[in-house]
């Protein structure tokens, strides 16, 4: 059972998202080299010299993974693409884009700049990066649309779940690793109105300079703005109004009119200012700046006083750790549930303890049940630092899977099992009834799917 999950077809499916080759462009290019045909796609034999050479970077060790394995991997996901086509399944170009452009901004936001970032996939320009990756992608979605069709509709019951449960035989019961439920109160640093205002007054200055001097954005950009991502290019973004930006900053960039720029306006990252430089569709091309308020010695030294007298409270019994949250955490997504953590891949309260980040598993590592923390520094993602306690409110040793205690974790893995299942039946089927042809030496792959429709 286990082993229809295993690292091995999760190394091809990470390989495979690398290399989808753009193949109408190769078609055209190349007619040698075809390993096979499935419906209106090719896979040539470049595709998984590709594949090898990416896994090979990547440090996996390829002397285990055949090029059959590699191709049956690629002829899975073609035909997902080819049937979502039948299916009447559409991805479009306006999709297919919106998502090219916010994975470019994160892209760029780890690099440095859109210049290092086209370096990097050795693509010359924009253009020639976007046409690159464009067919692949479209394929991605396409394939993964596919998928989830299949299995949207697939549930299980709790008489499933209990059969499932029941059929594992006694020596593969799975391991539930340890797990723990925490509790956060956050203090941070007081900025003051006075701190606030000198960074508004720069950005106005900027934003004066820019209009009534001819002052270059883009300059100011690269000198002033703290944003990591986009000031070494002049501030650039290019976004519309599905991009993962916050509400606040999107709310004024729509607002703005070609060659407008903003009054200084503020989210949780610090204060901005934002030029737009076109209007395209429902895109837009803008620059901004980002400063934010620096926080002063007494401002951390009063943050760090305030939760050492909140700690004291909880330690003496004067409150309990749930009811200080809610009275006093700065952390406005847990204050309101009394400072409970909720793991964001599963929206539940549980975090498997080998899984977490080494700095926060330093602080809780040695605490037992019920107790708290030290006080410690932590840091936000856009470099605001604020002082923290945990409290532990339970912790689960590492053991085998237990119906009662694990019901939802079990559930999960039948879930699985059923809808593993359903997508084999799917493509039993499919294998029959679609074009498919193997060439040359890949008629003698002995492939786990019926590819050469012996």
């Amino acid at each position: 059972m286990i082993s229809k999950f295993s690292n091995k077809k999760s190394i091809l499916a990470f390989a495979f998202l690398l290399f989808s080759v753009v193949t109408f462009a190769q078609k055209k290019q190349k007619v040698d080299g075809v390993a096979a045909v499935v419906g209106n796609y090719i896979v040539l034999d470049s595709d998984i010299d590709l594949m090898y050479l990416e896994l090979k970077s990547q440090g996996i060790d390829t002397e285990k993974i055949t090029r059959c394995e590699l191709l049956g991997k690629q002829l899975e996901d073609k035909l997902y693409a080819h049937q979502a086509i039948q299916d009447s399944i559409v991805v479009t170009d306006e999709e297919v884009n919106s998502f090219m452009d916010n994975q470019m901004n994160t892209m760029v936001e780890q690099i440095g700049s859109k210049e290092k970032l086209f370096e990097y996939y050795k693509k010359k320009d924009e253009q020639d990066f976007r046409s690159y990756f464009f067919e692949i992608i479209k394929m991605n979605k396409l394939t993964n649309q596919m998928q989830r069709k299949i299995v949207d509709d697939v549930t299980v019951t709790p008489d499933e779940v209990k059969q499932f449960f029941n059929k594992i035989p006694a020596d593969q019961v799975p391991t539930i690793s340890a797990e723990i439920e925490l509790s956060q109160i956050v203090v941070k640093p007081v900025v003051t109105k006075e701190d606030k205002q000198k960074v508004i007054d720069k950005l106005n200055e900027i934003r004066n300079d820019v209009i009534n001097n001819g002052g270059s954005f883009y300059s100011k950009a690269v000198i002033y703005s703290e944003d990591p991502g986009s000031s070494s290019n002049g501030g650039y973004y290019k976004i519309n109004k599905k991009t993962q930006f916050v509400k606040e900053f999107k709310d004024v960039a729509f607002r703005l009119n070609e060659g407008e720029i903003s009054e200084p306006f503020e989210t949780d990252f610090g204060y901005h200012i934002i030029l737009v430089e076109k209007i395209i569709g429902q895109d837009i091309e803008l620059r901004h700046i980002i400063i934010s308020p620096k926080v002063t010695s007494k401002a951390t030294s009063d943050a760090l006083e305030k939760m050492e007298s909140i700690k004291s409270k909880i330690e003496k019994g004067e409150i309990t750790f749930e009811a200080a949250a809610k009275a006093s955490s700065d952390d406005k997504e847990t204050r309101t549930n009394g400072g409970l953590l909720l793991n964001p891949r599963t929206s539940e309260p549980r975090f498997e303890i080998s899984k977490l980040d080494p700095a926060l598993y330093n602080q809780i590592n040695d605490l037992k049940q019920g107790e708290v923390s030290k006080v410690f520094l932590d840091q936000e993602r856009q470099g605001g630092k604020f002082f923290k306690i945990l409290k532990v409110n339970k912790k689960t040793e590492e053991h085998k899977a237990d119906f009662g205690t694990d019901y939802m974790k079990i559930k999960e893995l039948a879930l699985s099992d059923k809808q593993f299942n359903e997508i084999e039946n799917w493509r039993k089927e499919n294998i029959e009834k679609n074009y498919i042809k193997v060439s040359g030496d890949y008629k003698d792959c002995a492939f786990s799917n019926n590819w050469l429709k012996k």
